[in-house]
């Protein structure tokens, strides 16, 4: 299975009567978006399932992508590391599966895949981290295929 995690690209301050969840991505955050959606077109996998968090700039985000996706609560704003593992179903899910999110969550499952515990790791604005899941001696491991920014897409 391969989990890629690409966490929103860069949105609009909190005025503090805006909602979070309508909270929209600036124009540098639609370029960032758009760049890594690029990169992502050269390299899913055919077999993908696209999950989004149901805030206005997670949504966003992924229109650049130009792909089905679908909404899921689960991995929304305040959702936890094994939420968003489930909702993918990490390791045993066929195919990819592309969780697009939030901080801190993505970062914890990212500490959790690579270091085994839960951990505040920060990942970038429009990032993309790529992990795959292969068995050795007979013992699932994560192995981190990429990390890309949207500045190097």
């Amino acid at each position: 299975m391969d989990l890629i995690l690409w966490r929103h690209a860069e949105a609009e301050e909190s005025d503090g009567t805006l909602p979070d969840h309508k909270r929209r991505l600036t124009p540098r955050g639609e370029k960032q978006a758009k760049q890594i959606a690029r990169w992502l077109h050269q390299h899913l996998p055919r077999k993908r399932k696209v999950l989004v968090s149901p805030a206005e700039r997670t949504q966003q985000t992924a229109h650049a992508l130009d792909l089905a996706y679908e909404i899921e609560s689960g991995i929304g704003l305040g959702a936890s590391a094994m939420d968003v593992l489930t909702a993918a179903g990490w390791p045993d899910q066929s195919g990819a599966v592309l969780i697009i999110g939030h901080q801190p969550t993505l970062g914890r499952v990212a500490a959790l895949l690579l270091g085994g515990a839960e951990a505040d790791w920060t990942i970038k604005k429009g990032c993309v981290w790529w992990f795959s899941s292969r068995v050795r001696n007979e013992e699932a491991q994560p192995v981190l295929r990429a990390v890309i920014n949207p500045d190097f897409a």
